[in-house]
């Protein structure tokens, strides 16, 4: 057992950290060594409450700070797509990806593009496609669905602007087959945000490569959900601590999960 954090620690003089440092601690690995030895690496964050709560009355903003904000900003910042459901899309409403201050020139050292491709995990495509994620995108949208998606919402879609890319020969979209579709087009580090529901379907399908998740100092007690709510696993599935960082009570976790011989095999 190690002491990592003791509140007679003079925070005060605790240096805030850059973000080029924060980009070297969440790195993503070397391409290959995914779910499989999979050509791309599925990292989710998100932030919980100390009571597991992932929102207050719907939004997950109060539960963020400065750092929190900064943390997100990187790993945005370092990924080739961001993947996320689209009931977090209208719930949180989501905005096509900025350009961040320092990463023009590692992102193009690394071949990405400006700014991270949003993809949008839907089943229906019941989004508004009048949203500034699809009216002002830097990079287009990508819609993550099923070949039996309403064959009207995929044509309005795309008169939009959007990417629609099948990831299922039903509705909705196989979970197993999104890291390999994204790969495909050259987007191997990818980044979840969640929510819940699609962050539990990976992990459940095995293709979750790291789970980041910020824990506020904040309780807010009711319906909350956890960060992820999905079926049950048949086994609970090991994560290995790759880091912890710590700043005005908040902690920024990392966790890896950890692999066999038969997952590397698979």
């Amino acid at each position: 057992m190690r002491r990592l954090f003791h509140p007679s620690t003079d925070r005060r003089t605790a240096p805030q950290w850059s973000v080029e440092e924060i980009a070297e601690e969440y790195a993503y690995p070397p391409l290959g060594e995914g779910s499989g030895g999979a050509d791309a690496w599925l990292r989710g964050n998100m932030v919980a409450s100390l009571d597991g709560a992932i929102h207050h009355q719907g939004r997950s903003q109060p539960l963020s700070c400065k750092a929190d904000m900064r943390i997100f900003g990187v790993l945005r910042a370092l990924a080739d797509v961001v993947v996320v459901g689209a009931q977090t899309v209208r719930q949180e409403g989501y905005r096509p990806a900025k350009r961040r201050s320092g990463f023009a020139d590692r992102r193009a050292a690394l071949g990405q593009a400006p700014v991270p491709a949003i993809a949008v995990v839907s089943a229906g495509l019941e989004l508004d496609f009048t949203q500034p994620l699809f009216t002002e995108p830097v990079v287009p949208t990508l819609l993550l669905t099923g070949r039996g998606a309403p064959e009207d919402r995929v044509a309005e879609a795309r008169r939009a602007g959007a990417e629609v890319v099948f990831v299922g020969e039903g509705a909705a979209v196989d979970p197993v087959r999104v890291p390999a579709a994204l790969a495909a087009r050259g987007l191997r580090r990818q980044l979840t945000e969640g929510g819940p529901k699609l962050l539990g379907e990976f992990a459940v399908a095995g293709v979750l490569d790291e789970l980041c998740v910020s824990i506020a100092p904040r309780i807010v007690a009711g319906p909350a959900p956890r960060i992820m709510n999905g079926p049950l696993l048949p086994d609970p599935d090991e994560f290995t601590l790759e880091g912890v960082l710590e700043e005005g009570g908040f902690l920024f976790t990392r966790y890896r999960r950890a692999r066999t011989g038969t997952d590397r095999a698979e």
